[in-house]
């Protein structure tokens, strides 16, 4: 049994319509919260693919007419490194994200050393039952 080949297009294409309204529900979302226009970012908040976002002609015109429109606009000022020397806080974010991350992967490279040391040890003492249940199987 093959299907109706006409169901499948109107599925399809309910699909592609439903898809189409929430990236343009979420770019509407993007605009209100005042983020900037991204292919993945509106992927992540409609809820759709990227390959989807490419894809869909209309769609696609609009993220980089937004997006052109948000180039030409200048940055707020926060985002905007200080005359003082000191970094805009776009920067000190990311670099307390990214001492987290670091300290992180070393919290998660210690529990994985402490686990290889214990399993090293299960593995000799394993190996060392094994040779002691040969040595007294083997005749004499």
């Amino acid at each position: 049994m093959r299907g109706n080949p006409d169901n499948l297009r109107q599925a399809a294409a309910r699909k592609s319509a439903a898809a189409q309204a929430r990236a343009e529900q979420g770019l509407h979302e993007i605009i209100r919260r005042n983020e900037p226009v991204t292919f993945r970012g509106l992927a992540r908040t409609a809820g759709v693919s990227l390959d989807f976002l490419y894809r869909c002609t209309p769609i696609r015109q609009r993220v980089q007419q937004l997006r052109a429109q948000q180039q030409n606009t200048p940055p707020p000022a926060a985002a905007a490194p200080t005359g003082d020397g000191t970094p805009s806080s776009v920067v000190r974010t990311l670099t307390a994200q990214l001492t987290e991350l670091k300290r992180r992967h070393r919290d998660e490279i210690s529990v994985l050393q402490q686990a290889l040391e214990a399993a090293h040890g299960e593995n000799l003492e394993l190996r060392r039952r094994l040779g002691a249940q040969r040595a007294l199987q083997t005749p004499g």
